[in-house]
């Protein structure tokens, strides 16, 4: 199962972040946003398929984020949770520790955006389109 994001990079993109890594719906960012990699998302948690939601609440799920823009592409792997909400309608929030909160898709995140590849943030920064896979693999 899997659900797809649309965003794109902002100037202020930096991605220096060291335990977490997030998407926007909001078209602004700051330079203190070091955490956010895209803005302008077309899509938030909130409207994620029931079904999809419901996967990412197994422990034992395998949540793979795909980063896709300007050519360069960065794979994320983390696990699902059953606190996960999908309740945000601003923003996806992927987390390296367990925290969770209305905006978090995925915990246990293999790295944080301060563990992105330096191209893609480049690219970002320069305002890149940007397209966020997130598939769920339930527990076997």
């Amino acid at each position: 199962m899997e659900e797809v994001v649309h965003a794109r990079g902002h100037e202020n993109v930096s991605a220096e972040h060291a335990s977490t890594f997030e998407v926007t719906t909001d078209d602004w960012l700051t330079p203190a946003g070091d955490c956010i990699l895209a803005v302008e998302a077309d899509r938030a948690p909130a409207d994620f398929a029931p079904a999809f939601v419901e996967a990412c609440r197994d422990a034992g799920a395998r949540i793979t984020t795909t980063f896709e823009a300007d050519g360069h592409t960065e794979e994320v792997v983390g696990r699902g949770h059953p606190d996960l909400a999908f309740e945000s309608e601003r923003s996806m929030v992927g987390r390296t520790s367990e925290y969770v909160d209305e905006r978090t898709f995925v915990v246990g995140a293999g790295k944080a955006a301060a563990g992105f590849d330096r191209d893609l943030i480049e690219a970002l920064s320069a305002g890149a389109e940007l397209t966020v896979t997130v598939r769920v693999e339930p527990a076997e």
